[in-house]
């Protein structure tokens, strides 16, 4: 039995944590829920959603007639730009969190996904994710910009036209924070990048690559906690999303 085949704990290099890995438990039977297959939309145009052009969102203000992308600050924003405030009673404790959730319209084609989408139509999304990204991160009271999209109703997206969400907020997550941490510690001791590192090694072993171009690589990473788990590496560094060109 290889060590693979064995029960054992991977390490995630980007957060410090270990992740248990359990190859056997793949072999039980699975008598559980099964989703069905969400039926595809082949509608370009639907008048009861709020985010398909012209029509009225559910705070009465009109959606425009929009030919490619649009945004706009979400009706039910997750974060408010509210005043600092905070709470301590005995054990319990809690602290205001100020920001900015928008809502990005990827296409006025109710029925599209970004894998239909001509190169010209996917440019334009990712203009939108830069512009959103440099206005909102120009912001005084922003410290984080995350740019990011549930897909289907079980992921808990709410509605099917295509489209994205932003959420920017005053303090970074504890998540990122623990990235760039292990990121920089990593560059302190051996003055490279620590996720270009990673890469060159996958790249050796091609054993988790999902597709690759110029570019990019797709991969499972060797730490991954969801079977389906999916990670996205440039090929060479870039500061932030809006060193990305055409």
């Amino acid at each position: 039995m290889t060590f693979n085949q064995l029960s054992h704990r991977r390490k995630n290099i980007l957060t410090g944590e270990w992740v248990l890995v359990s190859p056997n438990r793949t072999k039980r039977p699975w008598q559980g829920k099964k989703e069905i297959k969400t039926k595809i939309n082949s509608i370009n145009y639907d008048p009861d959603c709020y985010l398909c052009p012209g029509n009225l969102r559910v705070n009465n203000e009109k959606t425009p007639t929009y030919s490619d992308t649009y945004s706009f600050t979400n009706d039910f924003s997750a974060l408010l730009d509210s005043r600092e405030n905070n709470f301590k009673e005995g054990l319990l404790e809690a602290h205001s969190e100020s920001g900015i959730c928008k809502v990005l319209c990827y296409s006025p084609n109710h029925s599209i996904t970004i894998p239909l989408m001509s190169i010209n139509e996917i440019l334009l999304v990712i203009k939108l994710w830069q512009d959103e990204y440099k206005n909102l991160g120009s912001l005084k009271s922003i410290n984080h910009v995350q740019i990011f999209e549930n897909k289907g109703e079980i992921m808990g997206c709410s509605n099917a036209h295509p489209h994205g969400q932003i959420w920017a907020q005053k303090r970074i997550p504890k998540e990122v924070e623990k990235k760039q941490f292990h990121q920089k510690e990593y560059y302190k001791k051996n003055n490279t990048s620590l996720l270009l590192d990673y890469l060159n090694q996958e790249l050796e072993l091609r054993e988790r690559i999902i597709c690759e171009n110029s570019s990019f690589l797709a991969l499972i990473p060797y730490w991954a906690v969801w079977p389906f788990e999916t990670m996205i590496i440039p090929k060479k560094q870039h500061k932030s999303i809006l060193s990305f060109s055409s």
